[in-house]
């Protein structure tokens, strides 16, 4: 009795708090962690993406959650801001008056004031170019693969922590061509990634929650026909 005593109090003193178990992937070499986020990425049924992204020249903000059958939520264009929703291959799209004054009331609906399309959905047909382009920000992986670059020689940075989760860094071209922080806890998904060139920020969070996509009700639809977006001349 008197040595379980002494081990008891052994343990008691040797540290005020446990070590917190990770999932192992700071001992791996920066390549390997990468490839570990990029599957935990592709496997996951569902994420949501918010941020900022630079792209040839141009700024947009989005805060999308997407998953198998769709994906729903916002993308911000200089001074305009439209929602996406896509269930299935059915494609909607709803901005205010100011966005449609912006943009261009389509041919088809030349004939209905603006205010006809404030806050209503409107249904992009497949054969409109818009339509490729809009469904884009509603693909998880395609616009993962688009948005996941690092640029230069990987290697393994600080730990850190992303809402409240401990995360490894790694870090591009020492940090210049991207920064990414993996989970540490868990399944060892991105978390947050800081873009090359400062190409913009972005956090990846709610992976794998289920959510859901229902369509709009009919009386909020508006069906302007082959093209929602008048090309540039």
């Amino acid at each position: 009795m008197a040595g379980a005593t002494l081990w008891f109090g052994t343990v008691a003193c040797g540290s005020d708090e446990p070590a917190v178990e990770t999932n192992g992937v700071e001992e791996l070499p920066p390549d390997e962690i990468e490839e570990r986020a990029r599957t935990a990425a592709t496997e996951a049924a569902t994420v949501r993406l918010s941020g900022t992204v630079v792209a040839e020249g141009s700024a947009f903000r989005l805060d999308m959650r997407i998953g198998p059958e769709g994906g729903v939520g916002e993308v911000s264009m200089e001074d305009t801001t439209f929602e996406l929703l896509r269930v299935g291959d059915d494609m909607y799209m709803r901005a205010d008056a100011a966005f449609w004054e912006t943009e261009g009331i389509p041919e088809e609906l030349e004939s209905d004031p603006t205010q006809k399309l404030d806050g209503k959905y409107v249904l992009v047909s497949p054969d409109d170019p818009a339509y490729a382009q809009l469904s884009g920000f509603t693909e998880k992986n395609a616009l993962l693969e688009s948005l996941l670059v690092l640029d230069g020689e990987r290697t393994t940075g600080e730990e850190s922590e992303v809402d409240g989760v401990r995360t490894i860094q790694l870090n591009a071209a020492e940090g210049d061509g991207g920064t990414l922080d993996v989970a540490l806890e868990g399944t060892p998904y991105p978390l947050r990634l800081h873009r090359g060139g400062d190409a913009g920020d972005l956090r990846l969070t709610d992976w794998d929650q289920e959510f859901s996509l229902h369509p709009p009700a009919d009386e909020e639809v508006v069906d302007y026909g082959d093209e929602v977006l008048p090309e540039d001349d």
